[in-house]
């Protein structure tokens, strides 16, 4: 069975979808449609802009979201999938991909869900890290004892086996750092990041981002797609929207999403977006399945 997934923040590179743009026509019909959507050349910053231009969430979010979803409807025909997924942001390029959603919504969600964050952002500022090497449960268990001593620090990626992202506020994932090196990590990497995703500390833009779902018309889509708060399959409308809203507060659950897809059949990944992050996480997680971009 074949399953596409979806990257999120932190794949984009100066240059992405310029050659999409330039080689297919249904790729710059959209790539413009969005450039109206959004009331400025997005596609200038992504194919000729700087690093710095990229990095920021409100032009991060829909780029990557844009190179996601153009890259899997230009296969045509070999884009029939099974069942999709998306990590963190990508989950929105996978429910367009499944039909949940049209091209027009999702990205206008995107933008709104960026713009939500960003503010959420500045107003209450945070940061990430990666956790190489540590059990789950002594992440979790340092995390808590550090929220309850008053400083907010999560774990909110379980990326793969051995690898989880924890956010929170500046102190408290300076100290989680500090402890969870001395628990045995291998690493503690502060990663460069706008923000603390999928911590309480993004309270604030669910707030705003749960008005414009709500607003939104969504559709039953044509395959199960695996959400991130509970890696589990969902076609209901009304379940999709709930767990979207959760999710920017929730942890992405990516290893128990990957685990029960290849549990219900899919045994082709195809990778659909910039970078290879997720075929590098599928391929850790799950060993016997084939992982690939398009």
């Amino acid at each position: 069975m074949k399953a596409f997934v979806f990257p999120g923040q932190g794949a984009q590179f100066v240059g992405m979808g310029k050659d999409l743009y330039e080689n297919s026509a249904l790729a710059k019909e959209l790539f413009e449609k969005a450039n109206d959507i959004l009331g400025y050349r997005i596609t200038d910053i992504m194919f000729e802009g700087t690093d710095e231009d990229l990095r920021q969430t409100k032009v991060t979010q829909p780029a990557v979201f844009l190179h996601s979803v153009i890259s899997a409807l230009c296969m045509g025909e070999d884009f029939r999938p099974d069942m999709t997924a998306g990590h963190s942001l990508g989950e929105f390029s996978a429910l367009v991909a499944a039909g949940a959603l049209s091209f027009e919504d999702g990205l206008r969600l995107v933008y709104a869900r960026a713009m939500a964050m960003q503010k959420a952002c500045e107003a209450q500022p945070g940061t990430m890290a990666a956790i190489i090497a540590l059990p789950d449960e002594k992440v979790e268990e340092i995390c808590a004892a550090i929220t309850a001593g008053g400083d907010v620090c999560v774990a909110a990626n379980f990326n793969c086996p051995g690898q989880i992202v924890i956010s929170g506020t500046t102190e408290g994932i300076g100290k989680a750092c500090e402890q969870l090196k001395a628990a045995g990590a291998k690493r503690a990497l502060p990663l460069k990041v706008g923000g603390a995703f999928h911590s309480p500390l993004m309270e604030p833009a669910k707030v705003e981002l749960e008005a414009a779902i709500n607003a939104t018309e969504f559709h039953t889509p044509k395959c199960p797609v695996y959400q991130n708060v509970d890696g589990l399959p969902h076609t209901d409308p009304t379940e999709i929207k709930a767990n979207l809203v959760a999710q920017l507060t929730a942890s992405v659950r990516w290893t128990q999403t990957v685990r029960n897809m290849a549990a219900d059949g899919a045994n082709d990944f195809t990778e659909c977006g910039p970078g290879k992050v997720l075929q590098g996480l599928i391929v850790k997680i799950n060993k016997e399945v084939n992982a690939h971009g398009i």
